[in-house]
């Protein structure tokens, strides 16, 4: 068993697009179900569950919604676990960066509605650190959301990649009916560039709320998208 002997446990597995046979639901609720059991057996101290910001069993999205009912099956068989719930994650060589490396090739680089919807990049860094601090007795239990240094417009990350990356491109507001049928059209590709979810992910803000502690409550002091970015895009 892969926790055996072990006294501190993360689970970081994610899956941001299904794929064939394998689903939201296998990853987000049952696999991390099953890792939450195995620690609970194997006698575990702390559980650090990475979830995300805004996970809601009630949301359109079915990431989304997998993502809340990951965090219920992961306390139903790990009472004490700790829930660590980041914002979009960035970092060097991810697939965050990386996608909007590749927008901003375009002759016109298309925003999601108006680029207006708020984001909190959040440094994978710090959120390893996060959970570094939160493997103690008084964290057992509590849900903490991450947010990075940074609060931005969708609209202004696109500028700041451009303008590190020396592209000088026209953005053009995109109506998200229209991103949900590109989104339709590309379903049928074997790894789709572009999902349903993705779509719906970019219609709300996806910034701390204030209701769960924090960077803060765990000493962490979390850093900015902006100021990173030089050193992660070269």
């Amino acid at each position: 068993m892969a926790v055996c002997d072990a006294r501190v446990v993360v689970n970081a597995v994610s899956l941001y697009a299904e794929k064939p046979g394998v689903t939201f639901e296998e990853i987000h609720v049952e696999g991390a179900a099953r890792v939450a059991r195995a620690a609970r057996e194997a006698g575990v101290e702390s559980l650090m569950h990475i979830s995300g910001l805004g996970a809601d069993v009630g949301s359109p999205s079915k990431y989304v919604r997998a993502r809340g009912r990951g965090e219920i099956a992961v306390r139903e068989q790990f009472e004490a676990a700790v829930v660590l719930r980041p914002s979009v994650l960035f970092g060097r060589g991810d697939d965050f960066l990386a996608s909007l490396s590749r927008l901003t090739r375009l002759p016109i680089v298309p925003l999601f509605g108006d680029g207006g919807v708020r984001l909190q990049p959040t440094y994978v860094e710090d959120v390893a650190a996060a959970a570094v601090a939160a493997a103690l007795p008084r964290c057992a239990g509590r849900t903490y959301e991450l947010g990075g240094a940074d609060t931005l417009t969708y609209r202004e990350i696109v500028c700041l990649v451009m303008a590190r990356l020396g592209r000088r491109r026209p953005v053009v507001p995109l109506p998200f009916p229209v991103w949900l049928t590109l989104a339709r059209i590309c379903a049928a590709l074997p790894t789709p560039p572009l999902t349903r979810d993705q779509v719906i992910l970019m219609q709300r803000d996806n910034v701390v709320s204030g209701a769960e502690p924090g960077f803060a409550e765990l000493g962490v002091v979390p850093r900015g998208f902006s100021s990173l970015l030089p050193q992660l895009l070269g």
